[in-house]
């Protein structure tokens, strides 16, 4: 399997690739349309030979621009809990006509039940599952690959499940594990390697060789006022659609922290610069 990471908006979007067919997970904001055509031509992949569109789940950040993917030829693919949700983001694009957001055309979409998942996967070359992992949503799925990729979108991060425990979130995270995954791929987080030997710690946790100095500079030594400028800036640069790049060019902040207020502002309803912080704290423990 050939696996790539397209970088052309806030969401991590990942094409999975088979000798039998391939398969794009998650899209970006509406608005993004052409960002995602330059990221294909820069891999020299046609979007016409993508087969199917997976959506993690129906909110703005990650389906934006998937009928306009679909109008090209692939095929948008739904876990049957996720139906009731095709339409949740619509009236929230409503409010900006400007970014041309193309509402997901029913007929269009091949729904599957969790059972008939496995068969489909294979079909396209992928042995592996779709789950559904509610718990960021009611509408949350997980492709789960025999090999050990799971792609779970903004289902929270494996580091926070004591926090869940008896919860939803605990209850998806209890099923993912059973399948025993070696790679998580999150919606806005890099990737990370689950070990049966070691507790799930973020990759740029205290003490961790994968943290860069740069990122330890960028915190390290800043009060909590400039931290918390600091996060409310990057937060203001989420809104307005800004990519990680240019966020980082904005706001100097290394990429590790961009990506963990960005996670944790997008996956966190309602979340406010302090719950941010907070949840920094945890994760750095």
């Amino acid at each position: 399997m050939n696996l790539y990471q397209l970088h052309y908006c806030n969401t991590n979007t990942y094409l999975l690739e088979s000798n039998k067919g391939r398969i794009l997970f998650d899209t970006g904001w509406a608005g993004t349309f052409d960002a995602f055509l330059r990221e294909m031509g820069s891999l020299k992949i046609p979007v016409q030979s993508v087969d199917v569109l997976l959506i993690s789940h129906f909110h703005p950040d990650h389906m934006g621009i998937a009928q306009q993917i679909a109008d090209l030829g692939p095929r948008i693919v739904i876990l049957d809990p996720q139906a009731p949700f095709l339409h949740a983001s619509d009236a929230i694009f409503a409010r900006d006509p400007g970014l041309s957001f193309c509402p997901i055309q029913d007929h269009q979409v091949h729904i599957l039940s969790q059972s008939e998942s496995r068969g489909f996967l294979r079909s396209l070359g992928f042995e592996g599952e779709l789950l559904f992992t509610p718990g960021h949503s009611d509408d949350s799925i997980s492709l789960c690959l025999d090999s050990g990729e799971f792609f779970v979108g903004d289902l929270n991060p494996l580091y926070e499940l004591p926090l869940h425990q008896g919860s939803q979130i605990g209850d998806s995270w209890d099923l993912l594990l059973s399948r025993h995954p070696k790679t998580l791929y999150y919606g806005h987080a890099r990737p990370y390697s689950v070990s049966s030997e070691t507790p799930p710690v973020s990759s740029t946790s205290p003490g961790s060789p994968d943290k860069l100095p740069s990122e330890q500079a960028t915190t390290e030594g800043a009060d909590d006022h400039d931290l918390y400028l600091l996060v409310a800036r990057i937060m203001r640069c989420i809104d307005k659609r800004y990519t990680l790049e240019k966020i980082r060019k904005k706001t100097g902040a290394a990429p590790g922290f961009i990506e963990d207020v960005t996670r944790m502002y997008l996956t966190h309803q309602n979340v406010g610069v302090q719950g941010i912080l907070d949840r920094i704290e945890i994760k750095n423990r």
